[in-house]
């Protein structure tokens, strides 16, 4: 649903009885597709639709392993064309029109067939059914086979049943509806990401992606060890597991606390209960332990850690099952949190007991901590009367009316969180690119933070600097993260400099002043560069905005002639009335990624450190393949 203004959206908060309309299943998906999947994007982000989307089908395929049927799954996505295949029981063939296209259908209402299911609510494939422009399913069952048909959820045809040699299992294929999805592509950064997660819950999975091959044998302890660098770990990884519950924890340098957290093999990606239990008992043992009132702050600061529990009918707080709402594990059993912290106060305290040297190393972790922020207090207190004294909401910062972290009210309250999930903040240089974008964005959702010059080079800096230099300390006030991410103000921060030199070293300088202090914001895919266009070809009929060269070519041809060509030297030069275009519907962000295996200060070291010799060479190669592609253009 798109929500344009806040007349809008308290247009549709006073309704009356001429607003009420009764939809077919498919409709209402189609119409209020953000109830079902969240936002929709066009896969810049890693909570997009269209990732959604896979989930939803990859689940039901995770509930046949869990319940020990099917030992692999196949997965291929070719020209945005999806194909899911397992080998486990398979729909009931008479069955594989209704589970697909009918609301409230489906096996995981019994909870004796689906005991720890991600989903029991029975929508997932009929959403993904619905939002695709073509969805077929297959079920091999018993030397049979069953295949439907759909287009954007209207069954085209049911296919006859037929003898079969493949094994039992389901096969389904999607498109995702381009004309809900615009311009989107799967980055295959994400879906990785999504399947190692996968194999890391439910060790002995073995995934197949396009001809790679993801298989964990130790859980949590390898999704730790793929996630950290092991010689930025203070002490080896603790790995705990038990009954419905596993546990890795360690800590490193890192600024922040990271922290994964699973239910049923679904990534929680906004946490819930069982996040914050374990937060809370980890904190909690951990005093009892060494039989000191450590600070909280101290306890978590840089804490890498993965929490894993099964939750008979987890109660999700949406669709998208990215938040856990359970405050039980099962129906009159203990609480969520005494729970885990039973599970920690044995386990962890046992192991700390039998393991002293990485008790040691723990303890003298948290006291750097401690020494570290009480060092910092007197400088964070001055930095903060200068931020007042700034007056950051009026100068450096164009705010919006809506933010992710504002309290959603208790009506229509999906169309608020929508419009949370579009809250951002734009980080420009210079007045000229702050005052087009501040024109052109919609102010309920999207603020300008202006920049004065190049920031300071962090890398190798302690926080210190943050709140003696008064650019990084007025930015870490606008995004609200002095003390973590939890009361982050938006949803994606957006850097908007000009395609220049000096625009991409102010990119690179704000890219390592986020990885060097607060690493997760970029973990947890908050960060995106703004690509805006570089020319605009134009004749009397028609104009084109190109984003490079080759964009530019195709515009010449298409308009034939003799065009009008224009080169944006900076984002200054592009009107506010043509700004908007790139700020909104057709907004194209890039994502800053950090790919598995990529460690934040073996990055910075290389990019921002010493070792001219080897940027040196990085560059002159990487200048000689753009060179060979403009040749063979």
């Amino acid at each position: 649903m798109s929500i344009k203004n806040m007349a809008e959206l308290k247009k549709i908060v006073d309704y009356t009885e001429d607003d009420i309309k009764s939809l077919d299943w498919k409709e209402h998906i189609r119409l209020r597709p953000g109830m079902y999947i969240g936002k929709l994007g066009d896969g810049s982000s890693a909570d997009d639709g269209i990732y959604v989307l896979l989930k939803e089908v990859i689940d039901n395929c995770i509930d046949e392993y869990t319940m020990g049927y099917g030992k692999y799954i196949d997965i291929t996505i070719e020209n945005k064309t999806v194909v899911v295949r397992d080998y486990g029981r398979g729909i009931p063939l008479g069955k594989v029109v209704d589970v697909v296209s009918k609301i409230n259908t489906g096996a995981k209402y019994d909870s004796k067939a689906f005991q720890k299911s991600v989903g029991l609510n029975g929508v997932g494939t009929k959403a993904v059914n619905a939002l695709s422009n073509y969805f077929k399913v297959e079920s091999f069952r018993d030397g049979k086979t069953k295949v439907a048909e759909f287009e954007r959820g209207v069954l085209i045809k049911e296919h006859k049943e037929t003898a079969t040699k493949e094994e039992n299992g389901t096969m389904v294929s999607f498109t995702p509806d381009n004309s809900i999805f615009h311009n989107f592509k799967f980055l295959y950064e994400y879906v990785d990401n999504q399947l190692w997660n996968y194999c890391y819950l439910n060790a002995g999975l073995t995934i197949n992606f396009n001809n790679k091959k993801y298989i964990s044998k130790n859980g949590l302890l390898d999704l730790l060890t793929r996630k950290t660098n092991a010689d930025e770990l203070r002490y080896p990884i603790i790995h705990l597991k038990g009954e419905d519950i596993e546990v890795a924890i360690s800590h490193n340098n890192d600024y922040g606390e990271d922290i994964f957290s699973f239910v049923n093999g679904q990534y929680t990606t906004q946490g819930g209960t069982h996040h914050q239990a374990f937060r809370e008992a980890y904190v909690k043992v951990i005093r009892e332990f060494y039989k000191k009132d450590y600070d909280t702050a101290d306890i978590r600061q840089s804490i890498v850690a993965a929490v894993s529990v099964r939750v008979q009918e987890p109660v999700f707080e949406s669709q998208t099952k990215t938040k856990l709402g359970s405050s039980t594990v099962y129906e009159g059993g203990p609480s969520m949190k005494k729970f885990v912290e039973d599970f920690l106060s044995k386990e962890l305290d046992n192991f700390l007991h039998r393991n002293p040297t990485i008790a040691d190393a723990l303890k003298k972790r948290i006291e750097q901590s401690e020494k570290e922020r009480k060092e910092l207090s007197g400088i964070r207190k001055l930095a903060n009367e200068r931020a007042k004294k700034a007056n950051l909401h009026n100068k450096k910062l164009r705010d919006c009316r809506v933010h992710l972290n504002d309290e959603p009210p208790n009506k229509n309250k999906e169309a608020f969180i929508e419009l949370q999930n579009k809250s951002t903040i734009f980080i420009t240089e210079g007045d000229s690119a702050s005052g087009s974008i501040t024109k052109a964005r919609n102010v309920d959702t999207q603020a300008v933070f202006s920049l004065r010059g190049k920031p300071l080079n962090s890398f190798g800096l302690s926080k210190k600097v943050v709140y003696e230099n008064e650019e990084f300390n007025l930015l870490q006030h606008a995004l609200n993260i002095e003390d973590g991410l939890e009361g982050l103000r938006f949803k994606n921060i957006v850097i908007a400099t000009d395609a220049d030199v000096d625009g991409m070293h102010i990119r690179l300088l704000l890219m390592t002043f986020f990885l060097q202090f607060f690493p997760d914001l970029v973990k947890q895919n908050h960060l995106y560069i703004l690509e805006t266009p570089l020319f605009r070809v134009r004749n009397k009929q028609e104009t084109i905005y190109c984003y490079d060269e080759t964009e530019k070519q195709k515009a010449i041809e298409k308009l034939n002639g003799k065009p009008e060509i224009t080169r944006f030297k900076g984002l200054g030069e592009i009107s506010p009335e043509e700004f908007e275009r790139f700020i909104n519907e057709d907004m194209r962000l890039q994502p800053v990624l950090l790919e598995q295996g990529d460690h934040i200060q073996q990055l910075l070291e290389y990019y921002m450190g010493k070792n001219t010799q080897q940027r040196q060479e990085f560059i002159i190669d990487n200048l000689r393949v753009e060179m060979d592609l403009v040749e063979a253009n």
